[in-house]
């Protein structure tokens, strides 16, 4: 009996997607609530005190709406293994696998952003949808030239977070994802 074709996969950023952290100050969105975190990340000062802790506004029921998307989450974000740690928990997600980046601050002479490479290379064909606040032309115009699977890169406002219609968008894409790269 033939095997049903594997889930595609949800990349999640976490800063700009899930951590709307240029809200300002003040301006945490509705439904979102600051966190402060001390992720091993975080560079010590140059006295080489420990970083102090950065703020992270996350959602609660993010964790819940992906997880009824349909897809295989991965984390694809600087935070890397440590979203599992300092996320997960406070949006209702297990421990998810993480693409390794080598450099996340890399630049890239195409003007693509640092993770697009990886996330091609370790996707390996398979379909995904990736969702960041770092995407942009270029980007998409790599994944459409090297990537032979359905795709879809969807830029979130780094101000905004996921919100309704990213959620809309997304369960509409993991029911029947085509063949072009959009979003």
């Amino acid at each position: 009996m033939p095997r049903p074709p594997a889930r595609p996969f949800l990349l999640l950023d976490v800063d700009g997607p899930l951590n709307p952290f240029h809200a300002g100050p003040h301006g945490c969105p509705a439904g979102f609530a600051p966190h402060g975190m001390s992720p091993g990340r975080l560079l010590p000062g140059p006295d080489g005190a420990p970083a102090p802790p950065v703020e992270v506004r996350l959602d609660p029921s993010h964790g819940a709406r992906l997880l009824g998307l349909g897809y295989d989450l991965v984390w694809a974000t600087g935070w890397q293994a440590e979203a599992n740690t300092w996320i997960a928990p406070r949006i209702g997600l297990p421990p998810l696998p993480h693409i390794p980046f080598a450099d996340i601050r890399a630049w890239r002479p195409d003007g693509t952003c640092a993770k697009t490479w990886e996330i091609v290379s370790w996707a390996a064909g398979r379909p995904f949808a990736w969702v960041d606040d770092d995407i942009d032309e270029a980007d998409r115009a790599f994944v459409a030239a090297r990537h032979p699977g359905p795709a879809l890169l969807h830029r979130v406002h780094p101000a905004r977070g996921l919100r309704d219609e990213d959620f809309e968008l997304l369960a509409t894409w993991a029911a029947g994802p085509g063949a072009a790269v959009r979003g």
